[in-house]
């Protein structure tokens, strides 16, 4: 049996329809309401709640095999309630940064769950992707007002990562041998920057997309309103204010795995559309 945690999240939902494409075996998708989740045919929505380990006793019963995100809730109750339940093998999804700016607050909570994690005696694999294309959904409601799009650093590239891609990797993870005790930092198929992403994102739209650069100060201010000051500090070093060699490396990671080249940001931006009109 895998349980896949945060199963209606944009790693999470392409899981299971890869697990189920793949015929993985029994599946269980967690969710805080069951009777709303619209998973793949077969696969067991099971209801649990992050921020009380206890809730999630009845989801890993039976399970052996665990996809887990860091940093969603008590970790440590988390994987003890998995190493207790009998789980044998857990896939987590850490952070990149872990590498590359091992310095930055989220960096450091990622590198200790990745600890508590080698140190629970199960067997992991640990995925540290890069920034996710679906980063871009920030821009939706700008984009379908016909609004400016306003970022810092906007010609700064990043290999983004589809999250497809990192859900490819976890189905291969969870289901083939040669994959425990590694560590896989994960990107896309290239450096693409904020300009070409909106400009992606325009084509698929077929009218433009305005977009203004403005200065870290501002983006500061706005960011820091919804998720404080040190957070937002650490996106905006990681988005192009403070990127460094090991940040910008594209790597071949996704096609190495899966067999399959990396998706690129076009094909995200193609595939949801409809979240920008």
């Amino acid at each position: 049996m895998i349980l896949v945690t945060g199963a209606t999240g944009n790693v999470g939902s392409a899981l299971l329809q890869e697990l189920r494409t793949f015929g993985a075996g029994p599946l269980r998708g967690l969710t805080r309401d069951a009777a709303r989740a619209a998973f793949p045919e077969g696969v067991e929505a099971v209801e649990g709640d992050f921020a009380r380990a206890a809730s999630l006793r009845p989801a890993l019963e039976g399970v052996r095999s665990l996809f887990l995100v860091s940093r969603v809730g008590p970790d440590a109750e988390i994987l003890d309630a998995a190493r207790r339940a009998g789980v044998e093998h857990v896939v987590l999804v850490s952070s990149i940064t872990v590498q590359t700016h091992p310095h930055l607050g989220p960096a450091r909570e990622n590198l200790a769950v990745e600890q508590l994690l080698k140190d629970s005696g199960m067997r992991w694999t640990v995925l540290r992707p890069t920034q996710f294309a679906s980063n871009a959904l920030w821009w939706a409601g700008a984009i379908r007002e016909r609004a400016e799009v306003r970022v810092p650093c906007a010609d700064v590239g990043l290999p983004t990562i589809h999250p497809a891609d990192i859900a490819s990797v976890a189905r291969v993870a969870l289901t083939e041998p040669g994959h425990q005790e590694r560590t896989y930092a994960l990107t896309g198929p290239e450096l693409i920057s904020a300009r070409q992403q909106v400009r992606a994102i325009a084509a698929v739209l077929g009218r433009e997309v305005p977009l203004a650069g403005i200065s870290r100060e501002e983006a500061h201010r706005r960011m820091a309103v919804f998720m404080g000051d040190e957070a937002a500090d650490a996106v905006l070093d990681l988005t192009g204010g403070d990127v460094n060699d090991e940040l910008l490396t594209v790597r071949d990671t996704v096609a190495r795995i899966t067999g399959a080249p990396a998706r690129t940001f076009r094909q995200w931006a193609a595939e949801h559309a409809d979240a920008f009109r």
